[in-house]
């Protein structure tokens, strides 16, 4: 039995509301923020990026 690593695949500044899909290995703007910004992004501890194969396994059925 192996873990998975999952990634992001949305994430929204705080600060300037720019709003940002991962796509293809890459991040890619959705909506355009404030162009001076230091972005911080909603990280808020909710995303698990480990998952075991069993809980990815119950979420399919």
């Amino acid at each position: 039995m192996s873990d998975l690593l999952r990634t992001p695949d949305r994430r929204v500044c705080e600060r300037c509301g720019r709003v940002e899909r991962y796509d293809g290995g890459v991040w890619r703007a959705d909506r355009l923020g404030e162009v001076y910004c230091i972005h911080e992004w909603d990280i808020d501890g909710t995303f698990v990026p480990i998952e075991s194969e069993s809980a990815a396994a119950a979420e399919k059925c």
